[in-house]
């Protein structure tokens, strides 16, 4: 539905280089990166707000790359959600169709499937000012969405609401994303609500796109150091990876030889996320397991769970439920193992 094709796009000192895209028809494509990655400036590109230096951008089979905005079928909905604040909600979600001449009994009837759909019949009479973040992101979204856009663009929607909202939220989303069957393309920083959301996620760092794929696969298969460390691996090594032993590669980490599923050899970059380690108090023999003792050095509580630090040497960040945690009589200073599968290690 949409293709991206070697887009580039100069704003003084910044850049999009070379951007390369195939977003199919009603996908929920996710955008992912840090703060000034350019996440914006590729929406608003595909919106037509900025011209490209080069490339091309097609939407349905038709070149677009020089179409006024208002003739790409594209509806966008900022984090701050830009209503109108002399309008009242019945009045901001119509405004799009009174642009459109609609008829008022059809503006009517479609502001009142639109308000249905997003659970807001009882704010259509308030102003903006009287509503809470999540109401009026819902709002905005409604706007966007009651001219039937083809594509749905979304610029960090939810980065302001708090985290029960926040959840409120996605669950809404994926809820008029499988009723209305729009396309959708999400902009965001947190890795949660792309995986949460997105059928595909595209990594984006200094303007390049560093990997496009399932949303699962950025954090399982990371193509880079940049990738591992923005999904949080957090443990992220260089080692030597040798010849295979008893079926298995080693990789070399210091005075450890770890087992793992490498085809490579010589010098190799590789991580390990937290949740894919288990401590136990007892020594676990298993083929396909590596298995090393070590000590507690640092505990860092997150509600639920809790990331520990076991230093071998080196130092080993794992997840552990507060349940566990508080089963085995954790602490600092105190030698357990760490347990992880061979096909945990993810070589990139």
């Amino acid at each position: 539905m949409i293709k991206i094709k070697n887009l580039t796009v100069k704003l003084g000192n910044f850049s999009l280089k070379d951007i390369s895209l195939d977003i199919k028809p009603h996908e929920y494509f996710v955008i992912l990166g840090p703060t000034g990655a350019g996440k914006t400036i590729l929406l608003e590109s595909i919106a037509g707000l900025y011209p490209l230096s080069f490339g091309e951008i097609w939407f349905n089979q038709q070149k677009i790359s020089s179409s006024k905005p208002e003739n790409r079928q594209i509806g966008m909905v900022y984090q701050d959600q830009v209503l109108f604040p002399h309008f009242s909600v019945k009045e901001n979600i119509a405004f799009g169709l009174k642009l459109k001449k609609y008829s008022l009994i059809k503006i009517k009837e479609k502001v009142k499937n639109i308000a249905e759909l997003f659970e807001i019949t009882s704010l259509l009479n308030r102003k903006p000012y009287s509503l809470s973040g999540g109401e009026k992101q819902r709002v905005a979204l409604a706007r966007a969405l009651v001219i039937e856009p083809k594509l749905l663009l979304l610029d960090e929607p939810l980065s302001s609401l708090d985290p029960e909202v926040k959840e409120r939220m996605q669950r809404k989303l994926r809820e008029v994303h499988q009723r209305l069957k729009v396309t959708i393309i999400h902009v965001t920083h947190d890795f949660t609500e792309a995986l949460n959301l997105g059928h595909r996620v595209a990594v984006l760092n200094q303007g390049c796109i560093m990997q496009v794929g399932p949303s699962e696969e950025f954090l399982q298969h990371p193509s880079c150091e940049f990738v591992a460390r923005f999904g949080l691996a957090r443990n992220i090594f260089a080692g030597q990876a040798e010849e295979e032993k008893d079926g298995h590669s080693i990789i070399k980490l210091g005075k450890l030889k770890l087992k793992a599923l490498c085809k490579k050899r010589g010098k190799i970059n590789f991580s390990l996320r937290p949740e894919d380690i288990f401590i136990s108090k007892d020594k676990i023999v298993s083929a396909g397991c590596n298995c090393f003792q070590g000590m507690i050095t640092n505990i860092t509580n997150q509600g639920p769970v809790l990331y520990i630090t076991v230093s071998l040497p080196p130092d080993f960040i794992c997840l552990i439920t507060k349940w566990a945690f508080e089963e085995m009589g954790l602490k600092k200073g105190v030698k357990v193992w760490i347990n992880f599968k061979d096909s945990a290690l993810h070589i990139f």
